[in-house]
């Protein structure tokens, strides 16, 4: 086995919200503060800042919307940060599912003003699905917005999870001044700089002293968290770590103002990479020999660099670079030559890589979301599941003459799970079923599809909602059944789809013999 020559502590974590929330202004302000970066983007670059680091497709710089993961690397105070940034977009949670696979922990946004929003609880719900700690940030407290006592009951009210407020804001919501630190009791000021494109500065003063600067506004802070202790509301890094209590930080990532409180307590509370869970129910120790599992796979990130990356979590062992090692699924062996430590779509050689680093393999084409590398003893990780789609659409080439071009762009859509492709002999390659949780995923394929492939597509729309997984006898038995086309994967997957849940329930009902079961859905 070899020995690491990194001895520096990993936190790998995503940051999880609503659409809108600030969560790739957020991940800038982040790599601001730990000094990665001298000055932060606006997510639309407006006046002349430019776009942020994360979000690097051309529809994301337009819209200001996150629509594909990015992982970011960076150090903090003797740690290794590892930051995945997550699409906020309803129609995208696949892919922050896929993410939220390969974390110790989660960042989750909330609004001051909006609280918790349909998309917020159902990732809250994810993560408590898959027992990962979650810390809560409240942003854009420099805005209206509402009480932060009535933030806190709504936490724990429509999600379960007991807020334990690490700071508590000095002055409402839109009179952001600071905070109060409630493991000390000191008055954490701040100061804006402009637009919040550089560190702001930050001076903390004793309780002594706060209410000469903040008066009022730190009397009733004071007030507020002394309630909330008599409530026993303070953080209990036993009830963090199993999931049953979140740790609560006010905040305003435009503003840079909270953010290094933030790093601080992802360094302090936050895990470290612990053992990974295989099928077989084993668990690989995170200093046994080498293994990883891909969770997301991308191309198109720069003009420059025409290749596809494989993005793999490490689990156990020391990566490096050059190794070659087994491939899960296949049992063949992989060479990996060409391996990248990634900042957004910035890229830069990576020699070693260390349990919870984030690991881009370049052109690693045999790979897949889900598959499993490792060296030494065989591991295989569990798959990530596959949601059910409720938006369909048959897709072909506009020009026919770009064939070939369509057929590798569909079949490239396909492996890094953009959409699910789904084929048929009747419908063969040349119109093949696009299915996707949202509409917005369309928009991209057929951007992508012109942008990388140069292969204009034409869809129409499918009058499908449903979809159930069925078996070589389901196939059979309902070819010609009024209302149901069944169609491939390329996992081997077979998909019954029908207009509606009523019509389900109708065939379901006159073939009982046949299986016909639920996909995960959405977002848990």
């Amino acid at each position: 086995m070899t020995i690491s020559t990194d001895a520096r502590p990993r936190r790998t974590f995503a940051v999880i919200s609503h659409p809108d929330a600030g969560k790739s202004t957020l991940t800038e302000a982040l790599a601001l503060h730990a000094r990665t970066i001298s000055e932060a983007g606006a997510v639309h670059g407006k006046a002349g800042r430019r776009g942020t680091v994360s979000d690097w497709m051309e529809m994301e710089r337009e819209r200001g919307i996150s629509i594909t993961s990015a992982a970011l690397q960076f150090e903090y105070d003797g740690h290794v940060i590892n930051l995945v940034d997550t699409p906020g977009h309803a129609d995208f949670s696949e892919d922050t599912y896929r993410v939220l696979s390969a974390v110790d922990s989660a960042v989750m946004l909330v609004d001051a003003a909006k609280g918790l929003e349909p998309q917020t609880l159902k990732l809250f719900r994810v993560c408590a699905q898959r027992g990962i700690p979650v810390i809560t940030v409240i942003n854009k407290w420099d805005r209206p917005g509402l009480d932060p006592l009535q933030l806190m009951d709504e936490i724990q009210k429509e999600i379960g999870l007991r807020p334990t407020p690490l700071t508590w804001p000095v002055g409402s919501a839109g009179e952001f001044r600071g905070v109060l630190d409630r493991r000390t009791g000191d008055l954490i000021h701040y100061t804006r700089t402009a637009g919040g494109a550089t560190r702001a500065p930050e001076e903390r003063i004793a309780a002594s002293r706060a209410s000469e600067v903040d008066g009022q506004a730190w009397a009733t802070a004071v007030e507020e968290h002394d309630l909330l202790t008599m409530d026993g509301a303070d953080h209990d890094q036993g009830t963090f770590l199993a999931g049953t209590t979140t740790p609560v930080l006010f905040a305003s990532a435009l503003l840079n103002f909270g953010v290094s409180q933030l790093l601080r307590m992802l360094i302090e509370l936050a895990p470290p990479p612990g053992p990974t869970p295989a099928v077989d129910g084993d668990a690989r120790e995170v200093d046994d020999e080498f293994s990883a599992f891909v969770f997301k796979v991308q191309s198109g990130m720069d003009a420059a660099h025409r290749d596809r990356l494989a993005y793999a979590r490490v689990c156990s062992g020391v990566f490096e670079r050059g190794m070659v090692v087994q491939h899960g699924e296949t049992g063949k062996p992989f060479a990996t030559k060409y391996a990248q430590a990634v900042f957004g779509r910035d890229r830069s050689s990576v020699e070693q890589a260390f349990p919870g680093d984030i690991v881009g393999l370049v052109n690693a084409n045999a790979l897949r979301v889900g598959d499993t590398i490792y060296a030494g003893p065989a591991v295989r990780y569990p798959p990530i599941a596959s949601f059910a789609p409720e938006h369909f659409v048959s897709a072909r080439a506009a020009d026919t003459g770009r064939y070939k071009q369509f057929r590798r762009g569909i079949e490239q859509m396909d492996q890094e799970g953009v959409v699910q492709v789904l084929r048929s002999d009747l419908r063969g390659d040349q119109s093949p079923v696009l299915a996707a949780v949202g509409p917005m995923q369309f928009e991209v394929v057929t951007a992508r599809m012109q942008s990388e492939f140069g292969a204009a597509i034409k869809l129409d729309h499918l009058d499908y909602s449903v979809a159930r997984r069925t078996d070589n006898a389901g196939v059979e038995a309902l070819k010609g059944v009024r209302g149901v086309e069944v169609l491939s994967r390329a996992d081997g997957t077979h998909l019954a789809l029908f207009p509606d849940t009523w019509r389900a329930h109708t065939v379901a009902r006159d073939h009982p013999k046949v299986m016909l079961e639920p996909l995960p859905a959405s977002g848990g």
